[in-house]
């Protein structure tokens, strides 16, 4: 008896020694020494003290050791030191760094007694690994066990809530944030104003901000990028003054990148200019991101020459700087230079989904069906087949190529498909003069028993449109109702504008008279309809009524203005308007109001007036072909050949795919006697594998469309339809000529 309680006496020193110098190893993080005199305890059969177990399992979960983990987990069962809370805590924590988080739930499941510190670490532990529903589930259930929140715990729960837009259970978090007395912790109320931000509800992020008692740069950005991608520019750019002019807190990227998003979302060049010099003075240019943000900017004010300048002066660049400037480029329509670029990245950097997106966007401008292919290509042979964006964009593209078989190809082999696809075939079923397959193609998705979303209505009103049926028109409104689209914006104006396009002038006064709300985008179209539909004095008087209800216009608004004049002949009134844009610094006109100018001024016969519009087009736009295109039309129509011939080769230069030049400049010189000029450029045409797209007429008898080419003979009573035509024809030279004699 002697013998044994000497034995335990003298051994009792070496085990207290050997749990400190555990504990020192690891204060010191060397956890494969941990690891390593844990081993000796055991081989020497000393019990380990519990309150080793905890950094022992961080040596583990420190180098992802995790049969080891397991091992040391039945040690622990063995020695029956499961039951204390603290180290089963420890354990489930080590699942959890190690990413087994059922491992970790089958222990917590096992527990007899949890503490707050139990259920924080495994709410902790499944948001963290991003499984939001199962973190907010739990954390629920923590909530009915009374168990107390980390500040880790409440940041987490309440990024969960904007990740699954769970507004209403963000509004429970806070207030049990409030109840917990974390209502002044700057990083709980930083991640708060993230989820509101996040989720767009601005009334309330903003209440939540003013009533901060300390803000850090965090909550600045945090409200101005919520301001940002919520749409509000003017609000983010009103904060960022605020933040500048406070002077208590130094700017980050985040708020920098926000705020430049905002100017290019408005186009507001001016300020987004001022806020780079900003960017120059504060040292922030060489930063990565907000140098792809100002590429960005730029690109959207229509600044080119500015975003290829911040692209050149970027130390580094990645694959992102590379996608904005190539976006840009084809944005603002300089597709030569977009193809000269793609050619320079090829050579050092790795394209990604999003580079073959804007290909496939300047594939689409310039009709280059060939290209698609070799994209698909490329999708196929980097494995991208399972990126829905590239897919439907692709899709997009060999329609508006009048790639239709290729495209029902494609959607038919997709294994995922979503509204978007299936909307995306009937809008491009509808680009190519095919409404009927459009129409059919929706009653298809019906039958598939895909619910239709808005994009999916919007691409029905697109080919009724086409179509110009009214019947049709009205049916598509008929399904827009049953499935409770019609109180959407976006919706009622293009419900608008298809009456308009099929001729209903009253049916689409009808839908905007009942809109419960009229945005600027539905007064532009309403506007629009009665320009389209040969009523420029009522288009006019509808943009005063539009100022007296306090809607101020925009780009588009102005453009509709434009149009309606250049159309109604009213060439003084529609001058007017355009130095009014001239005058606004909020409404500077675009490329596309000058190409609407130029064009008014031609239609009128005014070719001198409309060249000096063009040279005034101010630096860093550049006339493209919109413009010299409907200068060189107008040069036709009124035998102007010498600056014809000068449009004319602006046109090629800019669009050298694009068979719509090539034809208006054979017509202008086979107008002007130059048969040999019209026929090279005929010829050329062939050369360069130009395909035409004849211009159509469309006859709908009954339910069935009949299609009308000009000269085209294919129709089973065409000889019948062509001998009434010349009999209308005779008809109407008699009548003519009567006319004049009864005169």
């Amino acid at each position: 008896m002697r013998i044994s309680l000497g034995t335990t006496l003298l051994s009792y020193p070496k085990i207290v020694n050997r749990d400190l110098l555990l504990r020192e190893f690891a204060s010191r993080k060397q956890w494969q020494e941990v690891l390593l005199h844990y081993h000796k305890i055991r081989r020497a059969a000393l019990p380990p003290h519990p309150d080793i177990i905890p950094p022992i399992f961080k040596a583990c979960a420190s180098l992802q050791s995790v049969k080891e983990g397991i091992s040391i987990h039945a040690d622990v069962i063995k020695m029956g030191f499961e039951s204390c809370t603290s180290i089963s805590n420890t354990v489930m924590s080590f699942y959890i760094k190690c990413g087994m988080t059922d491992s970790a739930m089958s222990l917590f499941d096992d527990m007899m007694n949890k503490d707050s510190v139990s259920w924080n670490v495994i709410i902790h532990g499944f948001l963290s690994h991003g499984e939001f529903e199962a973190g907010l589930s739990l954390f629920n259930q923590a909530k009915v066990s009374n168990f107390e929140p980390n500040v880790s715990t409440l940041v987490l729960v309440t990024q969960a809530c904007w990740k699954l837009d769970a507004i209403e259970e963000g509004w429970n978090v806070h207030g049990l944030v409030i109840k917990n007395g974390f209502s002044h912790d700057v990083e709980v109320q930083n991640s708060m104003l993230c989820m509101y931000a996040k989720c767009r509800e601005l009334v309330s992020a903003r209440r939540l901000f003013d009533e901060m008692g300390a803000r850090d740069v965090i909550s600045w950005s945090a409200l101005i990028s919520g301001y940002a991608q919520s749409g509000e520019a003017a609000g983010a750019l009103q904060l960022f003054r605020e933040m500048s002019n406070e002077g208590t807190v130094d700017i980050d990227g985040l708020a920098v990148v926000s705020v430049l998003q905002a100017c290019g979302g408005v186009g507001d060049i001016k300020q987004g200019r001022s806020i780079h010099g900003h960017l120059i003075r504060r040292g922030f240019e060489a930063d990565l991101f907000v140098g792809n943000a100002l590429v960005d900017m730029y690109s959207k004010c229509h600044d080119v020459g500015s975003a290829t300048m911040a692209f050149n002066l970027m130390p580094h660049k990645n694959t992102v700087s590379w996608n904005s400037i190539l976006a840009g480029l084809v944005q603002n329509e300089k597709y030569m230079e977009a193809l000269s670029l793609f050619d320079l990245m090829r050579t050092g950097v790795e394209s990604d989904e999003v580079t073959l997106v804007a290909l496939l966007r300047l594939c689409k401008k310039l009709g280059q069906a060939f290209w698609c292919k070799c994209i698909h290509a490329m999708v196929i042979r980097r494995h991208f087949v399972s990126n829905e964006l590239l897919l439907n964009s692709l899709l997009d593209a060999y329609a508006k190529c009048d790639l239709m078989e290729l495209a029902l190809k494609l959607f038919r082999r997709m294994k995922k498909r979503n509204v978007i696809s299936w909307s995306v075939i009937m809008a491009g079923f509808a680009h190519c003069g095919k409404p009927d397959e459009a129409v059919a193609f929706f009653s298809e998705m019906q039958l598939a028993k895909e619910k239709p979303n808005s994009v999916t209505i919007l691409s029905l009103f697109e080919a009724c449109a086409v179509s110009a049926e009214l019947k049709l028109s009205k049916c598509a409104h008929g399904v827009a109702i049953r499935n409770g689209l019609v109180d959407d914006l976006v919706v009622d104006t293009t419900l608008l504008d298809m009456y308009a396009k099929c001729g209903d002038l009253n049916a689409s006064k009808k839908v905007f008279q009942r809109m419960p709300e009229r945005s600027v985008s539905s007064w532009n179209a309403m506007i629009g309809a009665l320009g389209m539909n040969g009523r420029p004095c009522e288009a006019l008087a509808t943009l005063h009524e539009m100022e007296s209800d306090n809607v101020k216009p925009n780009g588009v608004t102005m453009l509709a203005v434009l149009s309606a004049c250049r159309h109604g002949g009213l060439v003084e009134e529609g001058f007017s308007y355009f130095q009014r844009m001239l005058r606004d610094p909020l409404l500077q006109p675009s490329l596309e109001h000058y190409s609407c100018v130029v064009d008014m001024l031609g239609r009128a016969g005014d070719l001198v007036g409309a060249l000096e519009v063009i040279k005034s087009i101010p630096d860093g736009l550049e006339a493209g072909p919109a413009a010299w295109g409907a200068l060189l039309s107008a040069c036709r129509s009124h035998g102007n050949y010498e600056l014809g011939r000068w449009a004319a080769s602006r046109v090629l230069e800019l669009e050298p795919f694009n068979s719509a030049g090539y034809l208006l400049t054979s017509s202008m010189y086979a107008k002007g006697g130059s048969i040999d000029g019209s026929a090279k450029i005929r010829l050329l045409m062939k050369e360069k594998g130009m395909r035409i797209v004849s211009g159509y007429s469309v006859l709908h008898v009954g339910r069935k469309a009949h299609k009308f080419v000009s000269w085209d003979g294919s129709h089973p009573q065409s000889k019948e339809i062509y001998s009434m035509v010349e009999l209308l024809h005779s008809h109407l030279k008699w009548t003519e000529k009567h006319d004049c004699l009864i005169t």
